[in-house]
């Protein structure tokens, strides 16, 4: 909590991640500028001078997840490693981004496309996916992948087994990002069985 002009208040930061674990507890549309004021124990005229509108923190706490998504797109693009190097590097940051942000990814993967901001976020993470599938043709392509696999489906169920994270992941548990990185890059790149 910080002091301004002699007041207490909250930090637009402060705002942003109550507003997101509200919106995560109760969903976007349920919950109102009165639920987060009381959250907050402000009155709604408070959060308004931090934000303009409900609007604004979805896309501002959007914009977060999908920046971490981007930073990846951009990081294996820039990337001299094979199609399954840039696959692997693709799914261990994904896993260590939604452990590092879990709030904001499961903001993220909750989104059902009410509103255009909503729409639009949807649009920016089916991108990632896509790119991701791409990755696993290019794998098909030179033959570290098998070709025998649906690459949609294929990067459907690897990004299902990242986003399963939001449901029982807690950054203060027993595992670390890295730890459950490690993992989730074994299962999928050489499975459970030893040998």
């Amino acid at each position: 909590m910080e002091t301004k002009q002699g007041r207490p208040g909250y930090a637009r930061e402060d705002v942003m991640r109550i507003a997101v674990r509200e919106f995560n507890i109760r969903g976007y549309e349920a919950t109102s500028m009165g639920v987060l004021a009381q959250a907050l124990g402000v009155s709604k005229s408070a959060i308004y001078h931090h934000i303009s509108s409900k609007e604004e923190l979805l896309k501002d706490a959007t914009d977060r997840a999908l920046a971490l998504l981007d930073a990846l797109v951009l990081e294996s693009e820039s990337s001299t490693g094979s199609a399954l190097e840039k696959l692997r590097g693709l799914i261990r940051g994904t896993t260590i981004a939604l452990c590092n942000e879990p709030e904001y990814v499961t903001l993220l993967l909750r989104l059902r496309g009410n509103s255009d901001v909503e729409v639009e976020a949807m649009a920016r993470r089916r991108d990632f996916t896509n790119y991701l599938v791409g990755l696993i043709r290019q794998a098909q392509s030179e033959g570290s992948v098998s070709a025998e696999l649906s690459p949609g489906a294929s990067g459907r169920l690897l990004l299902g087994m990242v986003n399963s994270l939001v449901e029982w992941y807690s950054p203060e548990g027993a595992l670390s990002a890295e730890q459950v990185a490690d993992i989730v890059e074994t299962m999928a790149f050489s499975g459970l069985a030893e040998g």
